[in-house]
């Protein structure tokens, strides 16, 4: 899977990045390498997620699977 990052510099100090395809999923890091290990860490909680079971007719299914 590929996901477009968009990286800022914070006025403070440090950069921060969000992730336009999930959103809320942002983080910050003091440095570059930083940054960069946080949105590893970032995406892969946002992904991670329970959610509740949906609402199932007869004809429909449910599938879990791996991107």
């Amino acid at each position: 899977m590929k996901l477009n990052v968009v990286i800022h510099e914070a006025e403070e100090g440090g950069f921060w990045a969000e992730v336009p395809a999930i959103p809320g999923c942002a983080t910050q890091g003091e440095t570059f390498e930083e940054l960069l290990a946080n949105i590893y860490e970032a995406v892969e909680g946002c992904l991670s997620v329970e959610m509740d079971e949906p609402s199932k007719t007869d004809k429909a299914r449910v599938m879990e699977i791996s991107v």
